[in-house]
């Protein structure tokens, strides 16, 4: 096993040792001490795991549920469904695999404190970008910000309304998404009729930014062979 992948497996046994205690202490010092004890990792590794300590145990909570999601929608037809109902589902997706709403609660509240909220922030365009990309996005223009910001906001609104949805199966919380993203498309409409007219527009003026790419040949890149 390679350095890196024996890295990821002790990371993910601390993360895994750190579940039962968030609903209790947090994403704290307090859980991530007691992780790494129930793991059996030396508290030394924790710079080299953690680095930033709980905030990073946190994203790679995130982050793992990021992972599931992508592979639970590869594993479905999504084909015959409205591209709308295909985000639905996406981010439905997502939510399921929690297995614990105070996993997610105890995270809201860590994130909106003012010093983890940028982190925070970037972990729900992580989010909405994965959901984009999984569903086949090929956007390269002002597009591929618009369609993360918008189903950023979405995501956003449909946990917070999630962790106090108590109707089975998450009715009440399906719905609310359907809303959502109904506000959605209303505002793409308005996006393209503003695009269209002559006039220069904020709307015309950011239709020139382009998705950012990762450059081919960075070092350390590995190549197709030729």
């Amino acid at each position: 096993m390679s350095d890196f992948s024996a890295t990821s497996a002790t990371r993910e046994a601390v993360l895994q040792a750190a579940l039962p205690h968030v609903p209790f202490d947090g994403w704290s010092e307090t859980t991530l001490k007691a992780a790494l004890s129930d793991s059996g990792t030396a508290p030394g590794l924790a710079a080299a795991l953690v680095p930033r300590g709980p905030l990073d145990l946190a994203l790679t909570y995130h982050r793992a549920g990021d992972a599931a999601m992508v592979q639970a929608l590869a594993a479905q037809d999504l084909s015959h469904l409205r591209f709308r109902d295909r985000i639905a589902a996406a981010v439905m997706a997502r939510l399921d695999l929690v297995t614990d709403k105070e996993l997610v609660r105890r995270g809201t509240a860590f994130f909106t404190l003012p010093h983890n909220a940028p982190e925070g922030a970037k972990a729900i365009w992580g989010t909405a970008d994965a959901i984009w990309t999984a569903l086949g996005d090929t956007s390269e223009d002002f597009n591929w910000y618009s369609k993360r910001a918008t189903l950023s906001a979405v995501y956003s609104a449909t946990v917070l309304f999630w962790l106090g949805d108590d109707s089975e199966n998450h009715r009440d919380t399906r719905d609310f998404l359907d809303r959502r993203i109904g506000n959605v498309m209303e505002f793409e409409k308005f996006k393209a009729t503003a695009l269209g007219k002559t006039l220069l527009s904020p709307l015309k003026l950011l239709s020139g930014l382009r998705a950012p790419r990762v450059p081919a040949d960075l070092p350390g890149q590995m190549k197709d062979p030729a």
